[in-house]
């Protein structure tokens, strides 16, 4: 189901995750839920992966995680504020310790001049630390870029999990 190269990368970061006795949780938009059910495809993930949440709607993203609705109305959905709000709204709302979310536009259409297709925002906050937070350009198909997503989001929590 996954790339033999993103679950390696998933349990290396599940194995720094538990070596540091990190609890994570996932807030996905354009990934809707694949982060998720790449950790905990793996055994023994139960003790790392904590919850994550399918926030593909704007309501969803308030209801769910405390995004304030002023800031994607500011900046849109697809923005590097929605997705800290996003990221660090999971660690208000779930008792762990890093976080990551994703929001953007995997196409085929949907995109702007302004945020085309490919457009990826992505956070990662961890308790008493700065968030960590991108934008990335993905190209390819609607399946690549949500497949790249992904791959940046693990190596954006392991990078804030050595911190």
């Amino acid at each position: 189901m996954f790339d033999a190269g993103l679950v390696n990368n998933a349990q290396a970061l599940l194995l720094l995750l538990r070596e540091r006795g990190f609890k994570m949780a996932s807030v996905e938009s354009c990934t809707s839920g694949l982060i998720a059910g790449l950790m905990t495809s793996i055994a023994g993930a139960s003790d790392v992966f904590e919850r994550g949440w399918v926030t593909y709607s704007n309501d969803a993203k308030v209801q769910e995680v405390g995004v304030p609705p002023a800031l994607i109305v500011a900046h849109g959905a697809v923005s590097q504020q929605v997705a800290q709000a996003m990221a660090e709204g999971a660690l208000k709302n779930a008792p762990v310790d890093v976080a990551v979310s994703v929001t953007g536009i995997a196409g085929p259409g949907g995109g702007s001049v302004d945020k085309p297709v490919g457009m990826v925002c992505l956070a990662v906050a961890r308790c008493g630390h700065p968030s960590i937070v991108e934008t990335q350009h993905f190209s390819g198909t609607r399946d690549e870029i949500r497949q790249q997503s992904v791959a940046r989001a693990l190596q954006l929590l392991a990078e804030l999990a050595r911190r």
